[in-house]
């Protein structure tokens, strides 16, 4: 299984409540050939597991985390699902090494997660 599916599965597997900033809705259209090409989906499929994901996320306004986009962090790429999670006390999911060095926001990788779902903590 590739780390793309076992992402999606956990995604769908977990009871949480996941947010996102809203301009994610537009990375779906933005990536979705890379999607396609490495998930294996069909155009049909990828709409329909868009649709799903949409469903299970609430898509948060810049504005509502702005005060927190000046925060200094090694990848400026970061810097919206940072400035997020600290405006809302929430956790990142990510696999990015750098984001675990700082202490202000919990940072889960895939690994942890999958872990933690063995050892029922979630």
């Amino acid at each position: 299984m590739n780390p793309l599916s076992v992402s999606s599965y956990l995604f769908f597997y977990i009871n949480a409540k996941f947010i996102a900033p809203e301009f994610i809705r537009s990375e779906f259209e933005k990536y979705k050939e890379v999607i396609l090409s490495r998930s294996g989906l069909s155009e049909q499929e990828f709409e329909t597991r868009q649709k799903e994901i949409e469903k299970s996320i609430e898509f948060i306004d810049e504005s509502k985390y702005e005060k927190f986009l000046n925060t200094n962090l090694s990848d400026p790429k970061d810097l919206p699902y940072f400035a997020l999670a600290l405006s809302t006390s929430s956790a990142i999911w990510s696999n990015d090494s750098h984001l675990k060095k700082q202490r202000h926001v919990r940072v889960f990788t895939t690994k942890e997660i999958i872990n933690m779902i063995l050892n029922n903590q979630v």
